[in-house]
């Protein structure tokens, strides 16, 4: 049984489908929370369901792009609950621009939401993390074996692959651990236009024929968070139903 008694973790994106199950996984497991978003509404109705006193449960708005967000996101966790002991990043984008029609703006967008705001996030909470604190960063299957008309988005997802196991050098030193997870084709609205151009290629080539749920990302992202991870670092957990390895 996974507890996170008299932890905070700070979890981006949590708005979205992975970063909310993964907020009713920590509150359930008792840890104090720090949610964020672009959209203030579906982040603010999450922590009205999860805790409707706010005792536990802090929310902001962060633009993952803005380092400024970053730092005022570290702030409110420092105000709220006096430290982090865990971040999950799991800001992301991901539209479908093939690379000779993708604008230089546009290129820019989903890198800076989904690489360069894992950057600015996990800067702003390392003063924050205590010995024995831990980061996940939620990469994608995109990043190692690419995907056509995502490019940017598979870059970006390489990227934060790169990035996830720099910071775990450069933290061990702290007894931080740094892990990331690698989901395949998750059952979230962000896949939606995916599967109707390309889901029985998909459902074809993942040995478990099937979709992945949100709530099964976020089991991985629990366990690398937790105790019984205490020696993993360094490492990238593959949540995509052997997609990985198909055909």
């Amino acid at each position: 049984m996974i507890s996170f008694e008299g932890r905070t973790a700070v979890i981006t994106g949590a708005g979205g489908g992975i970063g909310g199950a993964t907020a009713r996984r920590f509150f359930d497991a008792g840890a104090n929370l720090v949610l964020t978003d672009v959209a203030e509404e579906g982040v603010a109705a999450l922590a009205t369901e999860l805790d409707a006193s706010g005792a536990r449960v802090a929310t902001t708005v962060q633009d993952a792009r803005r380092p400024d967000d970053a730092d005022a996101v570290a702030a409110l966790a420092k105000e709220r609950f006096g430290k982090v002991d865990t971040l999950v990043t799991g800001a992301g984008f991901f539209p479908q621009v093939s690379v000779p029609e993708m604008t230089d703006d546009q290129w820019h967008e989903v890198i800076g939401i989904n690489l360069d705001g894992v950057l600015f996030t996990a800067r702003a909470m390392i003063p924050l993390m205590p010995a024995g604190s831990s980061m996940v960063h939620i990469a994608s299957l995109a990043g190692h074996r690419g995907t056509a008309e995502h490019a940017h988005y598979g870059a970006a997802k390489a990227g934060v692959l790169g990035l996830s196991r720099s910071l775990a050098h450069e933290l061990a030193p702290s007894n931080i651990r740094v892990n990331a997870v690698s989901p395949g084709i998750i059952d979230t609205p962000m896949v939606n236009d995916l599967m109707r151009q390309r889901g029985d290629f998909i459902l074809a080539a993942t040995p478990l024929a099937r979709l992945g749920t949100p709530d099964e990302v976020a089991c991985a992202i629990a366990f690398l968070a937790s105790d019984l991870a205490s020696f993993i670092t360094a490492e990238t957990l593959h949540v995509n139903g052997g997609y990985y390895v198909g055909s």
